[in-house]
């Protein structure tokens, strides 16, 4: 299992399948904005100028609306996760 430093947090993105009328399944979502992913891990936070320690604001096992294109992806194991900074997540899904 990654351990994401700072304000890093992995996650794991939803496949969502599109079909068309005829059943053809289309590429991806890659024209969405935002896409829909699970927090696997979160890295301890960031320090501010003073040395205080700011936690992050999500938690594993959150789900999360995550800008498009944003972070890094890395093979954990089998699985294919993202790693990004808490800034590029949205907003938490409830």
């Amino acid at each position: 299992m990654l351990k994401p430093l700072g304000d890093r947090v992995v996650v794991k993105f939803e496949e969502v399948e599109e079909k068309t009328v005829g059943g053809f399944v289309l590429a991806g979502a890659s024209h969405d904005a935002t896409k829909v992913a699970t927090v696997v891990s979160v890295g301890d936070g960031i320090r501010t100028l003073n040395g205080d320690l700011v936690a992050p604001s999500v938690a594993a096992g959150d789900k999360v609306l995550i800008e498009s294109g944003a972070g890094i992806e890395v093979k954990d194991g089998d699985e294919k996760v993202t790693i990004v900074r808490e800034a590029d997540i949205v907003a938490i899904v409830e």
